[in-house]
């Protein structure tokens, strides 16, 4: 496990907290519509204000060059308000005298939201004079925001090494859900590996056949691989000039003793939309003409049988066009077979990344997994082997 200091650690009393955390929330007509990062903040909020802290908040919301109004963070503080159930302050700024001085009127166990880091360029440069203006607001470092722990920014790597840093609950959980699944894993391990492109997740690829004992290959992905041996694909999305890469990683996963799995039977179809006309195939049997679109009934069988003989599984990615059925049967299946398993405690299940998420979701399965991680980026790398700014910075 990484050593590193949570709030258990910190004496929060009467403590200006700066605390970042991640309010890049989707939103439509000004309203969250998805409130998962807001809750997930909670615990170390209450932690902070229960003690008598004061908590000051810190995030970036979008893509802003500069200060730009529509992407303030001002009804994010509103939201997080009605989570919070108790007043939630904002300040205009995030450094400055609008910062100083809402900071300077906190009580002990009150909450405050300070404006969008990145509407100043110091925050993504990592600037030391910016990094120095955020640490003067406040006593003690938390970071909640696994999500960005990725960059080495300001906000979420500058700060650590200003002012004794700590982790959030939240960042704590994800650390420690991803540690028992990759670093200090009970075996077998195995990994479901989904999406399009090989090209954008080969360093994944490459990260896990030397740490898990199965590997499991769907999606578009998949195709590229058969299509390495030599199988016809069809119309399929293919990236027909990886078969190099992809026969190189088989062999590196036959070096390292990691089993890859792929589909033996795929469902195909010749229009890419909902409710195609479309038939169930072997991968031998793809027509020129014809798209393979979902995993088929014998390979959600091979992979279920695969998942019960393991005791970790690590889930990145779905087996098919989940969006549309009939396409999204076989990451449903999956899906809930883990989550029955993890209910029986027969496994430890972690998964994560945009798409998995929304496919644990589609499937009503996410709420049985051990840990769904919405982190994105940093999720995905952390499955890399990369080594994260942010959380190194919180390293004892």
């Amino acid at each position: 496990m990484i050593a590193f200091r949570t709030l258990d650690d910190a004496d929060l009393a009467d403590k200006r907290v700066l605390v970042r955390v991640d309010l890049n929330v989707p939103m439509e007509s000004g309203r969250v519509t998805d409130d998962t990062r807001l809750k997930a903040i909670l615990p170390t909020i209450r932690t902070i204000t229960d003690k008598g802290g004061k908590a000051v908040l810190l995030s970036h919301f979008g893509r802003p060059k500069g200060r730009d109004e529509s992407q303030s963070l001002a009804p994010l503080a509103k939201a997080l308000e009605a989570q919070l159930g108790r007043t939630v302050a904002f300040a205009a700024d995030c450094v400055g005298d609008a910062a100083e001085d809402a900071v300077a009127r906190l009580a002990a166990g009150e909450v405050i939201v300070l404006e969008n880091t990145r509407f100043h360029a110091g925050e993504e440069k990592n600037a030391p004079d910016f990094v120095d203006a955020l640490a003067s607001l406040g006593d003690i470092y938390v970071n909640d925001a696994f999500s960005t722990a990725h960059r080495a920014h300001a906000s979420t790597e500058g700060l650590a090494h200003k002012l004794p840093a700590y982790a959030g609950r939240s960042m704590e959980g994800e650390i420690e859900a991803l540690t028992r699944a990759l670093e200090a894993p009970a075996r077998p391990v195995l990994a479901v590996v989904g999406g399009s492109k090989v090209s954008t997740k080969l360093e994944l690829l490459g990260n896990l056949v030397r740490k898990v004992d199965i590997l499991v290959i769907g999606g578009g992905m998949a195709n590229t691989f058969l299509a390495a041996q030599g199988k016809a694909v069809g119309k399929s999305l293919c990236e027909h000039d990886l078969a190099d890469t992809a026969r190189d990683i088989l062999k590196k996963a036959e070096a390292a003793g990691c089993e890859i799995v792929l589909p033996v039977d795929a469902v195909l179809a010749t229009e890419f939309k909902a409710n195609a006309p479309h038939r169930v195939a072997s991968v031998d049997d793809v027509g020129a003409a014809e798209m393979m679109l979902d995993a088929g009934p014998e390979t959600v069988a091979l992979v279920e049988r695969k998942i019960e003989a393991a005791k970790t599984v690590v889930w990145n990615g779905p087996f098919g066009a989940f969006e549309m059925a009939p396409f999204d049967a076989a990451t449903v299946a999956v899906a809930r077979f883990v989550g029955k398993l993890t209910r029986e405690g027969r496994v430890l299940s972690v998964a994560g990344g945009g798409d998995t998420v929304a496919a644990l979701n589609h499937a009503g399965a996410a709420g049985d997994f051990s840990y769904v991680s919405t982190a994105g980026g940093a999720f995905l790398e952390w499955l890399e082997g990369k080594a994260l700014p942010g959380v190194e910075a919180l390293r004892r």
